[in-house]
Formats: C-alpha cells, sequence, structure tokens
C-alpha cells in the first residue's frame, strides 16, 4: 500500500537565479553579511545545496564568500 503525501511538494529555487535562468558569472558578495548569515546554521556551518536550495553555480560562489568572510572577521568560525 503507497504512502499518502499531505500537503503540497515545492521544489527549492535558488534565491540568486532569475526566472530567465541563472546569471552567469555566479557571485555573491561577501559584505552582504544578512545573506550569508541565512546560509548558515546556528553552529557556523553551512547548509547543504539540498537544505538552502541553491544551484550548484551558486552554491559554490555562496561557500567562496562565507570563506571570505570568514578569514576577514566578518563571519565566526564557530557559532555559540
Amino acid at each position: 500500500m503507497p504512502r499518502k503525501r499531505f500537503g503540497r511538494s515545492r521544489k527549492n529555487r535558488c534565491r540568486f537565479c532569475t526566472p530567465e535562468g541563472c546569471p552567469r558569472p555566479a557571485y555573491v558578495d561577501y559584505k552582504d553579511l544578512g545573506l550569508l548569515k541565512k546560509m548558515l546554521t546556528n553552529q557556523s556551518k553551512m547548509f547543504s545545496r539540498k537544505r538552502s536550495g541553491n544551484c550548484a553555480a551558486f552554491q559554490r560562489a555562496t561557500a567562496e564568500a562565507i570563506k571570505r568572510a570568514r578569514y576577514m572577521a566578518l563571519l565566526p568560525y564557530v557559532g555559540e
């Protein structure tokens, strides 16, 4: 007997991509701390692609921006 699925299944959309497609080159500003904090857990770990909903290009760009912000001491390496 198959399981019943409740609710609507919604595919995660990349927050950086437009309806026309993914803009190239993919760049995420490392100084935009509000956006970068949404990509981190409370322990300052990066969310996976599946969890964040980013496409592959912007997931790589986000990871690079988070690493730069950590190096510049704008974001912590470890959370609380």
